[in-house]
């Protein structure tokens, strides 16, 4: 006979706690599909080459074109001094009269910086130049003062300001050429974002046909998984992994391609632009650029998957009868 007050051996017992044992199951099963499509690709060293391959050329190709648009751009020069407005002022402007309108120009909020070239400057970096018999030839020196404006705000209309100067005698800015550089690398940019969709959508492709044939070889174990009650997500889920790690080997070696190619022309080009009087250096992708690459090209070799699996599941879900 039970004492008074004794508790049921059922009632001592908590009961179990599903949530935490299915958690606990499907990142089980999260770490057995990742392991195990690591397998599945060394596994098959030759064709995880063949489609790696194909989807990092994929990939190097509209990331290399947008690498050398970024370079042509900083190459253009310095903004500010792509922008510079040469004032050249009067004959009859002396040097104090030249300092004095600097330093009025100056205070304006639509420049951000004048610098005054005297004509003793000039005439300095004529000789430097080599032009020295030609100088000395010359009864007196030629040359008018300088000024040379950074501007702030649009450079056409300061340049319009400029021009109506007492003072000013000639005011060169040509800002043509910018314009049109600007127009080719803005083309060159749409160009690059519509050849990395189209080749992204091929390496899309080439993840899901590589899936597809892996597919076909598990048919009969995935049609039993179906028939013992699998979910979908169970199913797809190592297929999913096994595009990742193709989108992620992909991501890396174009990474890696485009980065031996800008080692092999950043002598060549910093020669060429040293000839030029240039201290240009060819750029590569940064740390955080590069790891963005790499991580656009896993979620490719996912989405490329699951697109795939989840099609041939939906064709192969049994029906009740």
């Amino acid at each position: 006979m039970r004492e008074a007050g004794t508790v049921e051996p059922a009632t001592r017992r908590a009961p179990p706690s599903r949530p935490p044992g299915r958690i606990g199951t499907w990142l089980d099963h999260h770490l057995y599909s990742f392991i195990a499509s690591l397998g599945r690709v060394a596994r098959k060293p030759w064709s995880t080459a063949l489609t790696v391959g194909v989807m990092a050329v994929a990939l190097a190709l509209p990331l290399g074109l947008w690498l050398v648009l970024a370079n042509v751009a900083r190459f253009s020069g310095d903004v500010e001094q792509s922008r510079e407005i040469s004032v050249f002022l009067k004959p009859d402007v002396d040097v104090a009269r030249a300092q004095a309108l600097a330093a009025t120009l100056r205070a304006r909020s639509d420049i951000g910086a004048v610098q005054l070239r005297t004509p003793e400057q000039g005439l300095a970096e004529l000789r430097a130049g080599g032009l020295g018999e030609a100088i000395d030839a010359a009864a007196a020196n030629p040359l008018p003062s300088l000024l040379v404006v950074t501007p702030r705000g649009d450079e056409s209309l300061l340049a319009a300001s400029l021009q109506r100067l007492p003072e000013a005698d000639l005011v060169q800015h040509d800002a043509q050429w910018r314009t049109r550089l600007d127009g080719w690398l803005r083309f060159g940019t749409r160009v690059a974002l519509v050849l990395g969709t189209l080749l992204g959508l091929g390496a899309l492709l080439v993840v899901g046909n590589t899936v597809r044939l892996d597919i076909q070889s598990r048919r009969e174990e995935i049609g039993v998984l179906q028939h013992l009650g699998a979910t979908d997500g169970f199913i797809r889920r190592p297929f999913l992994y096994l595009g990742a790690w193709y989108g992620l080997a992909a991501g890396a070696l174009a990474i890696g391609l485009l980065t031996l190619a800008a080692l092999a022309l950043r002598q060549p080009l910093a020669d060429l632009a040293a000839s030029y009087g240039s201290h240009f250096e060819l750029a590569g992708f940064d740390p955080p650029t590069a790891a963005g690459v790499v991580l656009g090209a896993t979620v490719l070799g996912w989405l490329g998957a699951g697109i795939v699996t989840g099609h041939y599941l939906r064709q192969t879900r049994p029906t009740e009868s």
